[in-house]
């Protein structure tokens, strides 16, 4: 289903037999996911295939995990060594990269995590090393984070000192952009009360501008990345301010 949705993401409309002949599953299997796809709201079945439901641009976060997983880890396991010994308050959005961060916390103590992202907090609440906080809000069906006011709210009452910012697109030209205006103002409050900013993004959101802005890169410290990285974007982003990180892939993931 992620796949699908990929597709719709880049071409707007495409057929069954295209996705036979691209994903090579059988045409019952992927009328099945098309069925479940399109009561969900996340895309629109036509007559003989698909097309893209253009409310809902981005990946629901429950078909995210399996998204450029080595890069992901690789970014966190980088991000997680940023992160200042001792007691330490560290706020985090939502998404598969900033859960990865606080994996490779998992040993910490003296962590304080903030965040609005509902995975995340169940996730952290079962370590007794952490301390989490959850904010309050509405909460998205699409990324499990709760956002508005109440949100914002909690963000802006706390003294954060690192806050790792998951996003969809980070560039010169816009920002760090999220798909959500809603989220992407709860996420800027996140910003704004921290001392210290993160980017945790693999390479395919370098160069990438989505509809609403996080926080413009003057409010940016640092970007963790991966070598499929635009050189160019990166090299504009860098000219901003913004220290660049970027992993290496001799790091093996199992070591």
């Amino acid at each position: 289903m992620r796949q699908i949705l990929s597709v719709l993401h880049t071409e707007q409309s495409v057929s069954l037999e295209a996705l036979v002949v691209r994903l090579g599953s059988s045409k019952a299997t992927l009328r099945r996911d098309l069925a479940e796809l399109d009561e969900q709201g996340l895309l629109v079945r036509t007559h003989g295939g698909a097309r893209a439901n253009e409310s809902s641009a981005e990946i629901p976060a429950r078909l995210r995990d399996s998204q450029a997983r080595d890069a992901k880890i690789l970014i966190a396991r980088t991000a997680a060594q940023m992160i200042p010994t001792g007691p330490h308050a560290l706020a985090v959005n939502g998404g598969t990269t900033t859960h990865d961060v606080l994996r490779a916390l998992h040993y910490r103590t003296g962590l304080t995590v903030i965040t609005n992202a509902l995975t995340i907090a169940t996730d952290c609440a079962a370590n007794p090393r952490f301390n989490v906080i959850m904010t309050g809000g509405k909460v998205r069906s699409s990324s499990l984070e709760a956002v508005g006011p109440l949100a914002e709210a909690t963000f802006r009452s706390m003294n954060i000192g690192t806050a790792v910012l998951g996003t969809d697109g980070i560039s010169a030209e816009g920002g760090v952009t999220t798909h959500d205006d809603t989220e992407a103002r709860t996420n800027n409050a996140m910003v704004n009360a921290a001392k210290r900013v993160i980017v945790v993004a693999d390479g395919s959101k370098v160069g990438e501008v989505t509809l609403a802005k996080m926080a413009d890169l003057t409010q940016i410290d640092d970007l963790v990345t991966d070598p499929s990285a635009d050189p160019t974007a990166l090299d504009q982003i860098a000219q901003a301010g913004v220290r660049i990180h970027v992993v290496s892939y001799k790091n093996t993931i199992g070591s």
